[in-house]
């Protein structure tokens, strides 16, 4: 960790004690590693289901990995399988943890900030946590998509003033102006060009099919 120099502000916003929300932008893999490294408590995240399964000695490692940084596997594809990692993350929160939570989804495909997901409003109002933005610096460059050894760069975070919502937890419209005030803050201070309506999944998709396009002009 030192290698990396983190440099961080904002730490005395996570409250020591009692159910938090950390809402982070979303760049890289290595988010994971090193934003849990500097705060004072254990932070869970709710982590893609596939982490957990993936096949072969990679997959074995990859497994290992995340259940060392605390993840705890959900089924995040739709439904009533999106509706367990909720409640799974209700529970942790209920347990007066810290969860670590992506209101983006996925990573940014292209470092832009996107639209946030409404599950983590939901949580929020229900479990009464306190949720804390943040704003991670440089770990794209650190360990862009697909490698494994990470480069040598200056890592950095900002933590903002923790956020309190109440609300009808089950009112899209309550749940959406919640989302949305969470993304503000983190667009604020993580200075990303921020994408209101859009998914980062929608612009992932949109990049692949403008790139298989682009190969058929040369076919």
């Amino acid at each position: 960790m030192l290698l990396f120099r983190p440099k961080v502000s904002g730490l005395r916003h996570v409250p020591t004690t009692g159910p938090v929300i950390i809402a982070s932008n979303h760049l890289s893999f290595s988010d994971s590693i090193f934003m849990p490294l500097v705060v004072p408590r254990k932070v869970t995240f709710l982590a893609k289901s596939e982490y957990f399964t993936s096949p072969g000695l990679k997959g074995f490692i990859k497994k290992l990995t995340f259940i060392a940084l605390g993840q705890v596997p959900v089924d995040r594809s739709g439904g009533k399988r999106s509706e367990a990692a909720l409640i799974t993350g209700l529970r942790v929160l209920n347990e007066g943890s810290c969860i670590g939570i992506y209101p983006e989804g996925t990573r940014s495909p292209d470092g832009r900030l996107y639209k946030g997901r409404t599950g983590i409003a939901r949580m929020a109002i229900e479990s009464g946590a306190a949720v804390v933005p943040v704003a991670m610096f440089n770990t794209a460059e650190i360990q862009p998509t697909g490698q494994v050894v990470p480069n040598l760069r200056r890592v950095e975070m900002i933590f903002a003033e923790p956020m309190y919502f109440t609300g009808d937890s089950t009112d899209q419209a309550v749940l959406r102006e919640v989302t949305n005030k969470i993304m503000d803050v983190i667009a604020a201070i993580s200075g990303q060009v921020y994408v209101p309506n859009m998914y980062a999944s929608e612009a992932k998709d949109a990049i692949m099919k403008s790139k298989a396009e682009n190969a058929g002009d040369f076919e």
